[in-house]
């Protein structure tokens, strides 16, 4: 089983896993409870300090994950033209250019997908992701692939 698929790595595409990755952490998941802690706060005594508060950590990560993303999709190379990818028995080959690497399926940490992307993490923080706009009707075999060859609890993909 094989299948063979370009992607670009837009900023819009980063900004979508960043906020996956950060809201999927336990400091994400911390900061997001604090602000909404701060906004439960004000309601209950209406200080405007807990609004304040609350308002600045909850639009504070999205907004620097924003960035970042913009910056990282300008700033990296490799994210200005298409990469190729090849996923088959022996595991995931990423290529552009006369640079090609290749990645066991046994090395993969997990698999997830948010609405626009399938990502599969080839180290806690690292990943390949693959847009779905730009997988289209290979989607389903791409996840089929995936599932296939990485352990079921460590993959969380919805179609």
């Amino acid at each position: 089983m094989e299948i063979e698929f370009d992607v670009k790595i837009s900023a819009n595409v980063l900004y979508d896993y960043m906020l996956r990755h950060t809201y999927s952490s336990l400091s994400g998941i911390m900061g997001t409870l604090v602000g909404a802690l701060m906004l439960v706060l004000f309601a209950s005594n209406r200080q405007p300090i807990c609004l304040i508060i609350g308002v600045v950590i909850l639009l504070y990560l999205p907004w620097t994950l924003f960035i970042k993303s913009r910056q990282q999709a300008l700033g990296t190379p490799a994210f200005k033209k298409p990469l190729h990818y090849r996923l088959s028995d022996d595991g995931i080959e990423v290529s552009q250019d006369e640079t090609v690497e290749q990645m066991g399926w046994d090395g993969m940490v997990k698999a997830v997908s948010t609405l626009n992307s399938i990502i599969v993490y080839t180290t806690p923080t690292n990943a390949c992701i693959f847009p779905k706009k730009d997988l289209g009707d290979s989607k389903y075999k791409v996840i089929e692939i995936i599932s296939t060859h990485m352990p079921p609890k460590k993959v969380k993909i919805r179609g």
